[in-house]
């Protein structure tokens, strides 16, 4: 669960600037947000603008038709830039964590969307950059930071957290059965010498798991903790369960959310909230009326999650885990 190998565009067709140009589920989002030509609609996990493309082409500026696009990564913003110049009329790019994003339009002055989209997870240019430290197979700085004008690293959080801290990341966020046992290696270890690479720590990893576990895993041993250290660097589920939370206010009647998860704790947060959106009463079941007054804000439109196709996970092995969820607000 959770541990596979996150990433929301697919190798190959890259733009000069590095980033891929293969979004993950693209007809089923573009279609799942019912795009209106006159709609505003927020993106906000640009990446390398493949989704946001798809959505710019369908609005008309002269009806006001408008697209805000946000990512963290200066990278992203770059390629997306470039990516959605021909639509610059009707697109607007800002760098911030979609954490800020309601924030961010109300100073902007926009009050109401027509359509949400986060694509959640670690594009494949962030994965397939060495010097990102979000790989387990290149021996890089342990690095793992989304944006890199932020201080905390991936290295940091192993050489000065405590080992219980280590622990219940690994724990939590990997949900890695040997937690316990790579935090005591970790802090063992740095003890002697700090963990400042990718393979220093994929070294202390293996020490930690028993050689006849590793033998039978067909994964990478260092993958739960890799996926561990990432969201615990980026803040990925606090940021998500914000940004669920003040994006809703945000979004007009009609209008719909639709987010995309490459890992099973951001999908059973997403999942849990949609429906509390649809069935917030917190009555008991045996109350003949509901008397708390919480109002449902809308519907789950996908009762089951949308996952990628075999055409497309044959041709992006990196979709296999995607998940789609979509929203409608009354």
């Amino acid at each position: 669960m959770g541990t596979q190998r996150d990433g929301r565009e697919a190798e190959g067709n890259r733009a000069d600037t590095g980033f891929a140009h293969i979004p993950v589920l693209l007809r089923e989002t573009i279609e799942a947000l019912a795009i209106r030509p006159d709609g505003v609609y927020l993106d906000g996990t640009l990446g390398g603008g493949g989704h946001s493309e798809e959505i710019a082409k369908r609005l008309d500026a002269q009806a006001g038709g408008r697209l805000i696009g946000i990512d963290q990564d200066a990278e992203a913003i770059a390629a997306a830039t470039e990516r959605l110049s021909p639509y610059r009329d009707r697109v607007t790019i800002l760098k911030d964590n979609f954490e800020n994003a309601a924030e961010r339009l109300e100073a902007a002055g926009i009050r109401h969307l027509d359509g949400v989209l986060l694509d959640l997870g670690v594009s494949s240019r962030q994965f397939d950059s060495a010097a990102r430290g979000f790989s387990y197979h290149e021996d890089a700085p342990l690095d793992m930071r989304m944006d890199r004008d932020q201080i905390l690293t991936a290295a940091q959080i192993v050489n000065t957290w405590d080992e219980q801290e280590i622990f219940h990341i690994l724990r939590d966020y990997g949900e890695e059965k040997f937690a316990s046992n790579i935090a005591k290696h970790i802090v063992r270890t740095r003890n002697e010498k700090p963990i400042v690479t990718t393979m220093e720590l994929n070294a202390v990893i293996d020490a930690a798991i028993p050689a006849r576990i590793r033998e039978r895993d067909t994964g990478h041993p260092a993958r739960r903790t890799y996926q561990a250290l990432r969201i615990a660097c980026n803040r990925e589920l606090d940021v998500l369960t914000n940004a669920l939370e003040r994006l809703i206010g945000v979004l007009s009647p009609g209008g719909r959310f639709a987010v995309i998860t490459f890992h099973s704790l951001e999908d059973r947060i997403v999942k849990n909230t949609f429906r509390t959106w649809e069935n917030p009463c917190t009555c008991p079941p045996d109350f003949p009326v509901c008397v708390c007054g919480r109002k449902p804000m809308g519907r789950v439109v996908t009762r089951k999650p949308v996952a990628p196709g075999d055409e497309e996970t044959e041709r992006n092995r990196r979709a296999r885990s995607a998940k789609l969820r979509v929203f409608e607000k009354i």
